[in-house]
């Protein structure tokens, strides 16, 4: 994990305010975890100080150039989408402990389970598991048909299912209502997107083995500020907990509070 300065390569709008940034440096070299994310200041004012943390979509080792996507929520992602490519940005990364591949290497039935902006990791993940043999299924949500995107990808590495909650794309619903629907077989899941979206999934994937990779507001990102703490399930104390940004944020499902 270090600081560096990397240069835009690519910047498009892919969805609804939704922008794929491809980023140049020697610092892609170390992005070898899927499910990590880096934290990106947009700019030197005042009102933007904070770094915005966004998950790593993919990497390209070869050019050294890592793909992220992210929405425009605020001053900070305007002023991110407002670059052009040969435009420098300062990173700070790779940061977090993202999916292990390991428990998927013995050939059992995966599904990856996206929602909205935590489908962008998830990508990442099924190459490298597609790459090792794995056979994969996805799921992906997202509120309307003009807020999907990837779809076309995903479905080039297994089987992909997408979900809109107005029904305007896909299944009419949430992603639980299509594992639901389909009645998907798997015995190990990772997930990512918004916390009641994992809790769903933990509950309704109880007896297997799963991995959540959550979504929180960070300050520092690297485990000094505790802007970002979850408690751990079954401590009575409450004063068990730990860090999003340096523990996690990916966690395996029944360890945390969600």
């Amino acid at each position: 994990m270090k600081i560096s300065e990397v240069r835009i390569t690519g910047q498009r709008e892919i969805a609804n305010r939704i922008y794929e940034l491809k980023l140049h440096g020697e610092v892609v070299d170390e992005m070898t975890n899927p499910g990590q994310f880096v934290h990106l200041r947009t700019d030197g004012s005042f009102e933007t100080l904070l770094r915005r943390p966004i998950s790593i979509a993919d990497v390209d080792r070869n050019k050294q150039e890592v793909t992220i996507i992210y929405r425009v929520e605020g001053a900070g992602t305007s002023n991110l989408a407002a670059k052009r490519p040969g435009d420098v940005v300062d990173l700070l990364g790779p940061l977090g402990n993202g999916f292990s591949l390991a428990p998927a290497e013995q050939h059992r039935k995966v599904l990856l389970v996206g929602g909205g902006i935590g489908v962008p990791p998830l990508y990442y993940l099924s190459r490298q598991l597609k790459s090792r043999g794995v056979e994969v299924k996805h799921v992906l949500g997202f509120s309307s048909k003009a807020e999907v995107f990837y779809e076309e990808k995903f479905s080039e590495l297994g089987e992909t299912y997408v979900t809109t909650v107005d029904g305007s794309h896909g299944l009419k619903g949430f992603v639980t209502d299509a594992i639901t629907k389909y009645g998907f077989d798997y015995d190990l899941l990772y997930a990512c997107g918004p916390t009641p979206m994992l809790k769903a999934l933990e509950q309704a994937s109880e007896g297997k083995e799963a991995y959540l990779s959550l979504e929180q507001r960070m300050g520092c990102a690297v485990g000094a500020c505790l802007a970002c703490v979850v408690h751990v399930q079954g401590d009575e104390t409450g004063a068990d907990y730990r860090k999003v940004c340096k523990d996690g944020p990916v966690f395996p499902a029944g360890e945390v509070v969600l």
